[in-house]
């Protein structure tokens, strides 16, 4: 079991470290200027990945656009262009995915259903800029200790700002391979007659499609407020899992708001 304070841990750890080794690269550049942002929020997210519950996640919020092209988001995660001539960019991707717990899962599937510890992926994105507003791409990762494998397609949208508030929209589509799908949706054998539903054994396929809509208001010169609201729904067989079907919810949201600093 992996305690919330332990994954908060690990996941600032791994922003904290991509941002140290992207400024000790960036200082020897001489070209675009950093543009960052700090803070600290909350999440409220589902209690684990199809639940009906949600639980508050206390998280760091950083929005970091360095030199040498290289950016870390909470949101987005890490990102370090290879490619950037012209409207395309791409090159290697990092990000942080949540896991869940004994007490996350609850009383009921508590102690039947397997937990789940997080883990980080890595792997590579390519993306098209139309527009300075509106952007495409997608990304592709694996579990950096496991076998499940992730593919994200996505389209940007910075919508016009009102005064000094900044807005964008966002809509995700994502699959995942038989091993990921089974990790998050399966159903042994053992595991349904504990619970009095069917197995389940997903394969690969799409998992969900989602709508973000992210916003940020300064209250001063260096602070402001972070907005991200984010709509997800379960397709296919995650969809499908009698543990969405009989104690979860295929419709998924998470909101995150963070007070943070701009430098």
């Amino acid at each position: 079991m992996v305690s919330k304070r332990s994954r908060l841990a690990r996941a600032t750890a791994l922003l904290s470290a991509c941002l140290l080794a992207g400024t000790a690269i960036a200082d020897d550049a001489t070209t675009d200027d950093r543009n960052m942002i700090f803070g600290a929020g909350v999440q409220r997210m589902p209690a684990w990945l199809g639940s009906s519950d949600h639980r508050n996640q206390p998280v760091p919020y950083i929005d970091a656009e360095l030199p040498w092209h290289i950016t870390v988001s909470m949101l987005d995660g890490l990102t370090i262009d290879f490619i950037h001539s012209g409207n395309w960019r791409g090159g290697f991707y990092g990000n942080y995915l949540w896991g869940r717990t004994h007490d996350e899962l609850g009383p009921r599937l508590g102690g039947i259903m397997d937990s789940l510890s997080p883990r980080l992926q890595g792997g590579g994105y390519l993306e098209y800029q139309f527009t300075k507003p509106f952007s495409v791409g997608g990304n592709l990762s694996h579990d950096t200790q496991g076998a499940g494998a992730y593919l994200n397609l996505y389209a940007d949208y910075d919508l016009p700002a009102i005064g000094y508030y900044n807005h964008a929209l966002e809509l995700q589509w994502q699959a995942m391979n038989g091993a990921a799908m089974n990790r998050f949706f399966g159903v042994s054998p053992e595991q349904a007659a504990k619970l009095g539903t069917t197995p389940w054994s997903p394969g690969a396929g799409s998992q969900q499609i989602s709508f973000e809509y992210d916003a940020y208001m300064p209250t001063s010169v260096h602070t402001g407020v972070a907005v991200a609201i984010n709509y997800a729904r379960l397709l296919g067989d995650a969809d499908n899992s009698p543990l969405v079907r009989h104690f979860g919810s295929a419709n998924q949201l998470t909101t995150t708001l963070a007070f943070v600093y701009r430098f």
